[in-house]
């Protein structure tokens, strides 16, 4: 039996991609929220906000307070290099507390809370 050589054959496929890759990650891009939470009793919408800052689950005497607040029901959007600290809001009569989510505005002075605890169900959008 007698062998054939065969020259080598390229083959060449053409790149088609099938997936988007955002090459810039979390740049230019903000978090949407409802600043919706109320206060800690059926009284009032109002409360103080506290920081978590002891390390204790739940509402804590000695957590950081920040001050008095009342929901503005506004979506704020909030860059995602923000920082959103976990915190309280507490009415004292009858007692009782909610845990939210804490953004302090761009200037750092505001307060703006939500009782949606879990970020990553937030609506995202590049600013």
């Amino acid at each position: 039996m007698k062998k054939a050589f065969d020259m080598p054959k390229i083959v060449v496929e053409q790149f088609v991609p099938n997936e988007y890759v955002a090459a810039c990650g979390d740049e230019n891009k903000v978090y949407k929220f409802k600043c919706d939470a109320v206060g800690g009793s059926w009284l009032t919408e109002a409360g103080t906000v506290y920081l978590e800052t002891n390390g204790e689950a739940g509402f804590q005497r000695s957590d950081t307070e920040l001050g008095l607040y009342s929901h503005c029901g506004e979506t704020h959007e909030a860059d995602t290099t923000d920082s959103f600290l976990k915190g309280y809001i507490v009415n004292y009569v009858p007692f009782g507390y909610k845990e939210v989510i804490v953004w302090r505005g761009p200037d750092g002075n505001n307060i703006h809370c939500t009782t949606n605890l879990n970020m990553e169900t937030w609506e995202t959008a590049k600013s």
